[in-house]
């Protein structure tokens, strides 16, 4: 007679069961620990993977928003300086153009007009850093001014034909269904200065020009009569210096909303797809117990026979 195991096979099946599941927890307690997860695929969220996926999109289209943003930020901070160069060229101009009335005297205007020429241009065709010109709208790929010298502006017949720049300005969208607009146009911005230097570079090679130590009657009351243009030319810049402060706090305001929009949403992803580390670490030593013990009680239970549970006799 064969002294079989006690284990039937239904026993040893239902052990090999639980053993598989205690594997499945251990590896998924273990992952859990190391990737800080709940899971690693979508799948392993459950009746939460839809809104897990709608929160995450959330964030990734929020940070997105941040990122236009702060470059639109950057941008209108580089317009500022620059525009408060542009407001202090214009004051420059027309003190220029007083002084040479109040002393009666031009012999130094036209280099100073030239000079100004020079540094207003240079600011309306400045390029940001990937090349794109800042004033030139929706033709940021050429120079919005295209004239290289005062006498050449002199030359048009037209202050407008020096300009190039496109009609549309640059806009930023910072949320769902909200754009800021942020771009600048150099003929909105210029075309007040531009106007004066070449009214002034026009007459200076007309019949009555030629301004030298001494002003002539005609030539002092030209430049009176372009000290108030001057000073509207001014403001233009001033206007719009004002316009922009105004679009960065507007953008200011968004990137801080988005910011805490960010925050909730992270938060939201957070509280579905990070695991509580304590209780994981602990899951993972009770899981780890759990396997250890189930393979035990495996391995003892088909090395039991019945000879353990037999009773020795005596002889004789």
């Amino acid at each position: 007679m064969t002294i079989g195991t006690v284990s039937t096979s239904a026993q040893s099946m239902l052990l090999i069961s639980q053993l598989n599941q205690d594997n499945t927890a251990l590896n998924q307690t273990q992952q859990q620990v190391s990737s800080g997860l709940v899971s690693t695929t979508y799948g392993g969220y459950g009746d939460q993977t839809a809104a897990l996926e709608s929160a995450q999109a959330a964030v990734d289209r929020t940070n997105s928003y941040q990122a236009a943003t702060q470059l639109a930020l950057n941008q209108a901070n580089l317009q500022d300086t620059q525009l408060t160069q542009l407001s202090s060229l214009a004051s420059q101009l027309q003190q220029d153009i007083t002084t040479a009335v109040a002393n009666n005297t031009g012999s130094t205007l036209m280099a100073s007009a030239s000079s100004i020429y020079d540094q207003v241009t240079q600011i309306l065709n400045s390029q940001d850093s990937n090349g794109n010109y800042i004033y030139g709208g929706d033709q940021n790929n050429t120079p919005p001014v295209t004239t290289t010298s005062l006498s050449d502006l002199a030359s048009l017949s037209s202050v407008s034909q020096a300009f190039t720049s496109g009609t549309v300005k640059g806009s930023v969208q910072v949320g769902d269904g909200q754009t800021v607009q942020v771009g600048l146009l150099a003929s909105n911005i210029g075309t007040g200065i531009l106007q004066t230097l070449s009214d002034i570079a026009n007459f200076n090679t007309g019949s009555s020009g030629n301004f030298g130590s001494t002003l002539t009657g005609a030539q002092s009351t030209f430049l009176s009569n372009e000290i108030p243009v001057s000073q509207s030319a001014g403001e233009t810049v001033t206007n719009v210096e004002a316009q922009n402060g105004d679009t960065y706090q507007q953008l200011q305001g968004a990137l801080t909303q988005q910011q805490a929009m960010s925050t909730l949403y992270t938060g939201f992803v957070s509280n579905i797809q990070n695991v509580n580390m304590a209780s994981a670490i602990s899951n993972l030593n009770l899981d780890q117990t759990a396997l250890q013990a189930a393979t035990e009680v495996t391995a003892q239970l088909n090395q039991v026979s019945l000879l353990n549970y037999l009773s020795p006799t005596s002889s004789g």
